[in-house]
């Protein structure tokens, strides 16, 4: 089997180490080791610590654009996916929430990377209330994702993968209150249009 080229390497390496030891436990030297390269290689690739803490995240950032299953079942499977994660026995936490809250800086490029996934998820869940037609989808939406924001905080805080359901129980209450009001509005202007 091929071993992968050096960039690889060294950005697996901080992916496993930054994530299970946090960014501000783990040195460059670490990371070289792991990496199986000299720390003078690892600068060739990226020339701080600060360069390969934005590359690690960004390896990490991955688009979701919503599927073609129901948007009602992607949204809560959100929070079915949450739990199953939480139960895994590696779960540190969002390493978005994680790489701001140790590095302390919003200037970071951490910090702008991690604003950019969060505001992706965001829009995800726009789009899928947009696709039910649920009454004020941009502010939902951010409802949602504050629930499964505060659901990945209060595993990784207590350790209990049901706060997922919690977190999915709510969703559930926002969305059927929204999409009852939607109703609500449509059928309302039909009459009007009616007696109109």
């Amino acid at each position: 089997m091929k071993t992968p080229p050096p960039a690889e390497r060294i950005l697996a390496a901080a992916d496993k180490l930054f994530y299970s030891q946090g960014i501000r436990a783990v040195g460059v030297d670490t990371v070289a080791a792991e990496a199986g390269v000299s720390k003078r290689t690892l600068y060739n690739y990226y020339r701080s610590k600060d360069d390969l803490i934005a590359a690690y995240l960004t390896g990490r950032f991955r688009h979701i654009a919503p599927s073609d299953a129901p948007a009602r079942e992607q949204i809560l499977g959100l929070f079915d996916y949450l739990e199953r994660r939480f139960a895994e026995g590696s779960f540190r936490g969002c390493p978005y929430i994680n790489a701001v809250t140790e590095i302390g800086d919003r200037r970071h490029p951490a910090a702008a990377i991690a604003v950019r996934f969060k505001e992706q998820r965001r829009l995800w869940f726009r789009a899928l209330l947009e696709r039910l037609g649920a009454k004020k989808p941009d502010a939902l939406a951010t409802q949602l994702q504050i629930l499964s924001e505060g659901a990945l905080t209060a595993a990784l805080v207590c350790g209990d993968p049901a706060l997922a359901r919690s977190a999915r129980d709510a969703a559930e209450v926002l969305l059927d209150c929204a999409l009852s009001a939607a109703r609500a509005g449509r059928s309302s202007k039909g009459s009007r249009a009616r007696s109109g």
